[in-house]
């Protein structure tokens, strides 16, 4: 494994993607040496960057569209779906570079293009089907040994044969039992050892130690869920552990970089957005009785309330009663218009003014009604941590976990937004900005 933007990426997903972008480079380059276009071949060094520029346009359509994440070839049907939509992105925004870097391109040239392309959308194709082959197989995935007993050690297990089957495999060692030895380790590639327990027994831990000296990859499953599932294990961590964790920490200059992210994102937002926002008020207003924006009472910095503002997707009486409600999957009380704004995220939009005027951040954890902070706050630990950063317009639970709706579900959020709020930074941020296109235009976890 290698760390990437703040989380870490198995080296078979970056060669995966070393791979395609070299191909695609090779492809692009093809084109546009054997086009019959006048001056193409006259500066080889521009050629070479022009192709460049398309092959990270047609790896990073790959990259939008999540053909990089973990179990990303278990829905074959979805995985076609994908790589149809990143080819066709990936063909129209090279052949928009290319025109717009040369006036003079031809018909055969936008040809050669659209035909190298399409070949390699074709190899895209192959080599996802050779990685569900492998993955069926068992040969990418990583087998872990989990030393335990009791509850720590079964959370593990579950989780592992649950969300993240496609890349990790459990093997339970209960801790009476002999440490494994390094030789033992490699004849049953085991890739890691997860130690879900105490180490009471010094015998089984100076074992364990020396197969560390030795070269054996050992990690507590607090480390192993941050490292590898990119979430805090909310059952294994306390006060002491988070004093002395790394992160946590944001700088001046990281606080200003991120408002000025903030500003000129919300800015370009709600210039490209305006006309999907007038329309959008005006299918609601014709669609049900009752206001356009609906304003809600929020927690935000610090636990400072604030008023959000999101368009109306509900009825205009959802909640009469005055009580807070979670939204259901196939609530009633939406909408026609809100069956589809919701999905697509679209009622989110004017949150882009509370972006601008410093109550939120682009990127941050979602923020939650006073009422409901209160009562999560009595039950679920750590959770007013989420409020020492700005609340987001999306985040990282956003975009690894679906609409939560229950106390479990909010639990399960919150190991997320205390990963980033302990590893934030711009390019962590950047990432869920890209992982956001993914999760709108796959409709992925809304209600």
């Amino acid at each position: 494994m290698t760390r990437v933007l703040a989380q870490y990426l198995s080296l078979e997903t970056a060669a995966l993607g070393v791979i395609e972008f070299a191909l695609s480079f090779a492809l692009i380059l093809a084109a546009l040496s054997l086009s019959d276009t006048p001056s193409w071949g006259a500066d080889p060094s521009a050629v070479a960057a022009l192709a460049v520029c398309v092959a990270f346009v047609a790896a990073g359509s790959v990259a939008l569209v999540g053909l990089y994440r973990p179990g990303f070839s278990r829905d074959r049907r979805s995985m076609f779906v994908k790589i149809a939509v990143a080819g066709a992105a990936a063909v129209a925004l090279a052949l928009l570079i290319v025109s717009g870097s040369h006036a003079g391109m031809s018909r055969r040239t936008v040809l050669w293009i659209v035909a190298m392309l399409l070949v390699w959308v074709g190899c895209v194709v192959l080599m996802r089907l050779a990685f569900a082959a492998l993955a069926q197989r068992s040969l990418l995935t990583r087998r872990v040994l989990v030393l335990g007993s009791g509850a720590r050690a079964a959370r593990i297990i579950a989780m592992l044969r649950s969300r993240y089957a496609a890349r990790f495999e459990p093997v339970l060692v209960a801790p009476g039992e002999r440490a494994p030895a390094l030789e033992t380790l490699r004849q049953q590639r085991i890739w890691g050892i997860v130690i879900a327990t105490g180490l009471e027994d010094d015998g089984f831990a100076q074992a364990l130690l020396d197969s560390k000296l030795r070269g054996a990859r050992i990690l507590r499953d607090t480390g192993f869920c941050e490292q590898h599932l990119g979430r805090i294990d909310l059952d294994t961590i306390d006060a002491g552990w988070l004093l002395g964790a790394d992160g946590f920490a944001a700088g001046r200059i990281d606080a200003a970089v991120k408002r000025a992210m903030d500003i000129a994102v919300s800015l370009v937002l709600l210039l490209l957005t305006l006309p999907l926002m007038v329309l959008t008020a005006l299918m609601i207003k014709l669609d049900s009785p009752g206001p356009v924006l609906y304003r809600q009472e929020r927690t935000g910095l610090h636990g400072k309330p604030f008023t959000l503002l999101k368009f109306r997707s509900m009825r205009a009486d959802a909640e009469d009663a005055g009580n807070p409600r979670w939204a259901q999957l196939g609530d009633p009380r939406i909408t026609r218009v809100g069956s589809f704004i919701r999905p697509m995220r679209i009622d989110e939009l004017p949150q882009l003014f509370n972006v601008l005027s410093g109550e939120m951040s682009m990127i941050g954890p979602r923020p939650e009604r006073p009422q409901f902070v209160e009562q999560l706050a009595e039950i679920i630990p750590f959770y007013r941590g989420r409020a020492y950063v700005k609340p987001g317009l999306t985040g990282w639970a956003q975009v690894n976990f679906p609409y939560g709706a229950s106390v479990e579900d909010a639990r399960e959020k919150l190991a997320y937004d205390l990963y980033y709020v302990k590893n934030r930074s711009p390019l962590l941020d950047l990432l869920i900005m890209f992982s956001t296109v993914r999760v709108i235009l796959f409709r992925e976890g809304a209600r």
